[in-house]
């Protein structure tokens, strides 16, 4: 099932406190970007994040999903009606994100 677009636009309302959030659109789902650094994505109208150890303290209760058959499990974000919230969990995980690879 792919991602509803009126769900990106909601998480990306939400996260609209932040600068540089950017995505890209993958088959029927959706990489999210946070200066320059993958996040994560949404799929099946599924917030996930990558499970970093900022991420795993602000939220120990997070689920583990795969975003998709055979990937490595994410953390599910439950409360992104928080905007706030949002805000800090992507601040938080920014400085454990590995710097985007250099095109050659």
């Amino acid at each position: 099932m792919a991602s509803r677009k009126e769900y990106l636009d909601f998480v990306l309302e939400q996260l609209s406190g932040l600068d540089e959030i950017t995505y890209k659109a993958m088959m029927g789902e959706y990489i999210i970007y946070y200066r320059g650094r993958i996040v994560g994505g949404i799929y099946d109208d599924r917030l996930l994040v990558k499970p970093v150890n900022s991420a795993k303290q602000l939220m120990p209760e997070a689920v583990m999903e795969q975003p998709y058959e055979g990937a490595k499990g994410m953390l599910l974000v439950d409360n992104i009606d928080d905007r706030e919230f949002l805000c800090r969990l992507f601040d938080a995980m920014i400085s454990e994100l590995p710097e985007p690879k250099k095109k050659k």
